[in-house]
């Protein structure tokens, strides 16, 4: 298929472009290149690749970006909460209010496939620690972030459902792992890499629960998903990750603990966290047959080898960070 990528040289979106390619896809990627363009270098000469750079905000760009595609996997966003939280209006407008533009442009352009990037955080904090959460349980958003995500959620089902598109969200669990386009502020990257080379970390609220997904898998996926037959993934909602690696921010502590032994670690206890919520993944599983194939321990062992070979230089660099 032919295939736009919005945020495509983001930190999924650099991991999943070269997925896609390699499937024979043909990719165009959208991005405003907030953080550089330096993860897309790798795929910049292959013939089935296209850049355009551009805003999601700006109806004229998006409309360009959709001529002749037929798929539509739309990644971009001002990701997270700290970010969205610094800047709200920002947010606001990249988040939902473009996003829903590109919703309507995707109707009238006739794009037969969608899938949205959404999260997790949309889960906000369980009523019942002791049971896991699923995609027909209560959403409830306690950032900016995820109102954004929720509301947008809605609209993509609602494109399904009223116009026929094979329209999809999925809901990711916390990203993790090697990417072309690097972050050290995401947890699983952040307390390898500050116990690791800095020796000490301070971890807030490290009772609360979260799940996690390496990044390869999470493309993995997306790629998984464009590939089935429409019927199975219209107006469908998806949890990516694994049940099994659901932790606590002390037991992830725990798994680095090997690689930075006399790190220092305080841990700072809150006793209310606005997100604290464990993910049942088991319909990706039972419907579509998809497993991750790296675990937490894996990629923090990928991280450890990476900050200690002095790659990626000064992992403190804004560059690292959204």
């Amino acid at each position: 298929m032919n295939v736009l990528v919005t945020g495509g040289a983001g930190y999924v979106g650099s991991t999943l472009v070269p997925e896609l390619l390699g499937q024979g896809h043909h990719v165009r990627v959208l991005d405003a290149l907030l953080h550089g363009g330096g993860s897309l270098l790798g795929v910049w000469s292959h013939p089935g690749f296209e850049f355009g750079r551009g805003d999601i905000r700006q109806d004229e760009v998006v409309r360009d970006a959709l001529d002749g595609m037929e798929a539509v996997v739309h990644l971009a966003a001002i990701v997270g909460d700290p970010a969205c939280a610094r800047d709200p209006q920002l947010a606001t407008e990249v988040n939902l209010e473009a996003s829903l533009r590109l919703l309507e442009a995707i109707r009238n352009a006739g794009v037969r496939r969608f899938i949205f990037a959404s999260t997790c955080s949309n889960y906000g904090r369980m009523k019942d620690p002791t049971q896991l959460v699923d995609e027909t349980s209560e959403l409830a958003p306690v950032s900016l972030y995820a109102e954004t995500k929720v509301a947008v959620e809605h609209a993509t089902l609602a494109l399904a459902q009223e116009h026929g598109t094979c329209a999809t969200a999925i809901r990711l669990a916390t990203v993790f792992g090697v990417s072309p386009r690097m972050r050290f502020d995401l947890t699983v990257n952040e307390f390898t890499a500050e116990m690791v080379v800095m020796g000490r970390l301070r971890v807030f609220g490290e009772q609360f629960w979260r799940p996690y997904v390496h990044v390869r898998d999470a493309a993995r996926a997306i790629v998984q998903l464009l590939a089935r037959p429409e019927p199975e993934v219209r107006g469908e909602v998806f949890n990516v990750g694994a049940t099994d690696q659901n932790y606590q921010k002390q037991q992830l502590v725990e798994l680095i603990r090997p690689y930075a032994p006399t790190a220092t670690v305080e841990y700072v206890h809150k006793a209310e966290d606005p997100r604290d919520y464990r993910v049942s993944f088991s319909r990706l599983h039972d419907r579509l047959g998809f497993q991750t194939t790296r675990t937490v321990a894996d990629g923090i062992r990928e991280v450890v080898d990476l900050v200690r070979s002095g790659a990626v230089g000064d992992y403190t660099e804004a560059r690292y960070r959204n």
